[in-house]
């Protein structure tokens, strides 16, 4: 089966076999952060391995199970881990669980990672909400044949498609009150993808520092250019789990990354639970502005 929006459709409908659970968030967890996948009740856990057509991750801490349930009664698909692009997957194979949480019916998407700190005012184990990106993986998740078939809202799915606000800021501000009540630090901060695995040289990051970027990581932009593709909304959240090359006279290693993801799970998880319940309150169609070359 060649065809991307077959393969999604026999997905979901897999899916849909084992759960009567309709989701309209979806939540994917990044490195560290898999354990917020115990809030759901009355939930379905579904291995990646027994959906057709979705890919294996083969990283510590991304755990490959796709759990349906609730969250303060709000129906959510969430992505225990994710696959990258440094583990041999192409791009549509990176993005395909994105596409069936579309097809599912998720209308809005929290995304999170693990990333290194560029910006000198973050702190290891810090949260920061996502309020653009740098896509410097040297590629692009909507590469090859447009497929309007994935069109979640009125003008999504086009050719070329508007990337101005790949992150809501209506989700993102919600974010940052939440934050604020709980006294919790959330500030904004700009994400630059690499293709990785390899973690960054300093040269690289005084360069990327240069352009404007405060945190780097090695997954996230692809899924949100899809589902910006889609015409769902997004929020993106980092966690700190180092600092990137350069701005500490450390090594970096996946160890810390998860010791970290650890230390901030009661953070994320308080944070998360209550924001779910006001982004699905929030949620309008986005009316893709018209394509343009």
């Amino acid at each position: 089966m060649t065809d991307l929006y077959a393969r999604a459709q026999f997905a979901t409908a897999y899916i849909k076999s084992q759960t009567s659970t309709a989701p309209v968030l979806g939540i994917i967890l990044g490195s560290g952060l898999g354990n917020f996948a115990s809030q759901v009740e009355n939930a379905t856990a579904i291995p990646y391995a027994d959906i057709p057509h979705f890919p294996q991750s083969t990283v510590a801490g991304h755990s490959g199970k796709l759990v349906i349930g609730t969250i303060a009664g709000i129906p959510v698909a969430v992505m225990q881990g994710r696959v990258h692009a440094y583990e041999g997957y192409a791009m549509p194979e990176v993005t395909f669980p994105t596409r069936v949480l579309g097809q599912l019916g998720c209308r809005s998407l929290i995304v999170t990672n693990a990333a290194g700190g560029i910006n000198t005012s973050y702190t290891q184990g810090g949260l920061v909400a996502l309020s653009d990106h740098i896509n410097l993986t040297g590629t692009n998740a909507a590469l090859g044949p447009n497929e309007p078939r994935f069109a979640l809202v009125p003008g999504a799915a086009q050719r070329f498609f508007d990337m101005s606000a790949a992150y809501s800021r209506t989700l993102r501000e919600l974010a940052q009150k939440e934050a604020a009540k709980q006294g919790i630090d959330l500030p904004e901060g700009v994400y630059l993808a690499v293709l990785g695995p390899s973690y960054e040289t300093p040269a690289e990051i005084r360069a990327f520092r240069t352009l404007g970027a405060d945190l780097v990581g090695m997954s996230t932009v692809h899924e949100v250019i899809i589902a910006r593709h889609m015409g769902l909304q997004v929020l993106g959240l980092s966690l700190v789990t180092n600092m990137a090359a350069g701005v500490l006279d450390q090594a970096i290693n996946h160890e810390e990354v998860m010791e970290f993801g650890l230390k901030a799970e009661a953070r994320f998880t308080s944070l998360l639970l209550a924001l779910i319940p006001q982004i699905d309150a929030a949620w309008s169609p986005d009316r893709m502005p018209t394509s343009h070359v």
